[in-house]
């Protein structure tokens, strides 16, 4: 027990955080065409306190474990404290898996300025594993804010479309539009605190997550407060109408980023996390937005997806029609909507990450994701072809894989408190498997019309163990689900106790 005890106070948050910036330093002290080998070996020693941490939590207690606090600025009580639950700890070495497998992917396609190109992924790393274990508002929206910078240049500099420029812009100013809101929130909250201790700020003010959970506000104002949440946490999700962003983003941007923007949904995080524990009353009044914001999200992508006529287009709203499932769940306001909604988050990682990273490698070998130069890729990509799949059959919740528990859960939910809104969703699911088989038998099975596809090899060794490791994993969780459910029980029951 003592060496247990021992290894819980070691910084490995900090530790985690601080591997991608030391990589970063080390890319820039070696020969250039080293930058990809240093991400990597950066990147798989993060996964060590990344492991550790979700192995040593206790999942019995709903409390931030591992609790590290650096000063920052101190006038302002802002400081970077971090800190890991049952929600978080999961997304810590799931997310460095997914930025292993970028840079694999990323592996031999990147010869234009390979060390900005793996500083900036890095970069972009350390931001989105410090808004995964951030406990200080202040210092979540910076973390937030840095994800912004390396991707929008590693959009524009690296995309794969004519028009990667605008896809990179248009992005930053969407991202930019929904920092504000976020800002003035989590101010608003800081200067309701000092108010309430009787304090004149800066004097007061505390951006501390724990202490503004215990900070009520004025109805109101609780009501304002929720609503910039929404809409800052909504555009990074994405959720319609705030989506127009990401289908250009995937078409126009470098796959394996897509598949990092797909697979890490900060914004549904962001909301589960921050906007209703922060603003609980308000938001279970406007329950009923958010679960029309779900159910509008489910069918309007879904829809939009069975009208595509390229890959990558069609997985992006398809990951929308998905998130639209999770904002359901949470909407439900009870324990099987959220962990179900929780446990698809995580999937998010494996599954529509995987997929993108499987429409990665077709681009690299065909050129183009468009379906109409895909047929008849199965008879080439075997090994490609069933991932995918077996990738999307997950994706529709297919019992045995880890779909299936966290759709099942959501599903279950939204039936019982929201029916009309649960059997919609339950239409947009089947509306999923038209557009996934659809799109599957145009690419995979139809008549080949582009003479790359006959000699197009398979997945290449680093390819295949990723998709093995991706599909083992949503095959555990598909039959194991209590492994993830028992993480996340006890954090879900106190997250449901603060709406009471």
């Amino acid at each position: 027990m003592g060496r247990i005890e021992t290894l819980t106070n070691l910084p490995l948050l900090s530790t985690l955080l601080l591997l991608p910036l030391l990589g970063i330093a080390m890319i820039w002290l070696i020969p250039q065409v080293r930058a990809r080998m240093i991400s990597l070996l950066t990147l798989g020693l993060a996964l060590i306190p990344a492991l550790s941490a979700l192995l040593l939590l206790d999942s019995a207690s709903s409390d931030f474990q591992m609790l590290e606090t650096y000063p920052w600025i101190p006038a302002l009580d802002a400081h970077f404290r971090f800190g890991i639950d049952g929600f978080s700890a999961p997304f810590l070495p799931l997310t460095v898996l997914l930025f292993i497998a970028v840079t694999l992917a990323s592996w031999k396609r990147i010869q234009n300025m390979p060390r900005i190109y793996y500083s900036l992924l890095l970069m972009f790393a350390t931001a989105t594993l410090g808004v995964f274990i951030t406990i200080d508002t202040l210092a979540f929206f910076l973390f937030w804010e840095l994800t912004l910078a390396p991707l929008y240049f590693l959009i524009s500099l690296w995309g794969i479309g004519p028009h990667r420029r605008y896809a990179a812009t248009k992005y930053t100013l969407f991202m930019l539009a929904g920092g504000i809101p976020l800002l003035l929130a989590f101010t608003v909250l800081a200067i309701n605190h000092a108010e309430i201790i009787g304090a004149t700020p800066p004097a007061g003010l505390s951006f501390d997550y724990l202490t503004l959970l215990d900070t009520r506000l004025p109805p109101g104002m609780e009501t304002i407060v929720f609503a910039f949440l929404l809409i800052g946490f909504a555009i990074k999700t994405p959720l319609f109408p705030l989506h127009t962003w990401l289908p250009i983003v995937a078409l126009e941007g470098p796959v394996p980023i897509a598949a990092l923007l797909v697979g890490l949904k900060l914004g549904a995080y962001g909301l589960i996390r921050f906007a209703i524990p922060l603003a609980p009353n308000a938001a279970q009044e406007l329950h009923w937005l958010l679960a029309g914001l779900g159910v509008v999200g489910i069918l309007y992508g879904a829809l939009a997806a069975l009208n595509q006529t390229n890959l990558r287009r069609m997985l992006a709203y398809a990951s929308m029609s998905h998130v639209g499932l999770v904002v359901l769940g949470v909407a439900a306001f009870n324990q099987q909507g959220l962990q179900g909604a929780m446990f698809q988050l995580y999937n998010f990682v494996l599954i529509a990450g995987g997929l993108f990273l499987l429409t990665g490698y077709l681009h690299h070998r065909l050129g183009s994701t468009d379906l109409i130069h895909l047929g008849g890729a199965a008879q080439s990509m075997p090994l490609l072809a069933a991932f995918f799949m077996f990738l999307g059959l997950a994706s529709l919740g297919i019992p045995g894989t880890s779909g299936f528990p966290a759709e099942f859960l959501i599903l279950i939910s939204a039936l019982t408190t929201h029916t009309g809104a649960g059997l919609a969703a339950l239409f947009g699911i089947i509306i999923g498997a038209g557009y996934l088989l659809n799109s599957y038998r145009q690419s995979f099975y139809g008549p080949i019309t582009d003479n790359q596809v006959r000699i197009a090899q398979d997945l290449k060794p680093r390819e295949l163990l990723t998709m093995l490791v991706f599909s083992l994993l949503v095959l555990m969780f598909g039959l194991f689900p209590g492994q993830v459910l028992d993480l996340t029980q006890a954090t879900a029951v106190a997250w449901l106790s603060r709406m009471q």
